[in-house]
């Protein structure tokens, strides 16, 4: 029998670093914990899956709230500012099959690996999608169910699939 990536239990220690306050509700897992860095008062809603890496790392900034049912991962990288809002059921994806290759199944393409960046004060609306290498700039608001594939500007609301900047906030 094929061994797993672990199932999910952690401890405090095992981080990388963990701040003061930080909230794990019943049924979160967390992965590869030594590779994630959580800041001061954050919360992790339940049944979220914080999925790091052998390589690379999270970071999540102090004071953000991810809501019930997401799925982070941080192959490629993933940094999340201060006090950014992620609404149930968020994806951020850091990782994707290479289409180059020709192989004829796509699982057996190599895993291509962007970092991925929620700037400071950021909103993602309940079910985003956030594709690998996107940097969702300071302040932006995402709508719900939207597919972010590009850059956000600062300050930007941007919604749809995929997702377009509608106006900016400032």
């Amino acid at each position: 029998m094929a061994s797993s990536h672990g199932d999910g239990d952690f401890s405090p220690e095992q981080f990388g670093y963990l701040g003061r306050g930080v909230v794990f509700e019943r049924g979160v897992l967390v992965f590869h914990p030594e590779n994630i860095r959580i800041e001061d008062d954050v919360y992790v809603g339940h049944q979220t899956i914080l999925k790091a890496y052998y390589k690379n790392t999270m970071s999540i900034g102090a004071g953000t709230w991810i809501g019930q049912q997401c799925f982070l991962h941080s192959g490629g990288g993933l940094t999340i500012g201060r006090r950014v809002g992620i609404g149930p059921g968020v994806r951020i994806l850091t990782s994707s099959h290479s289409t180059g290759g020709g192989e004829s199944h796509i699982m057996d393409a190599p895993l291509d690996f962007e970092h991925t960046t929620i700037g400071e004060g950021a909103d993602l609306g309940a079910s985003t999608v956030v594709l690998p290498g996107v940097t969702i700039g300071e302040g932006a608001q995402i709508g719900a169910g939207a597919v972010v594939t590009g850059d956000i500007p600062p300050y930007a609301i941007a919604m749809g699939v995929p997702a377009r900047v509608a106006r900016l906030r400032r």
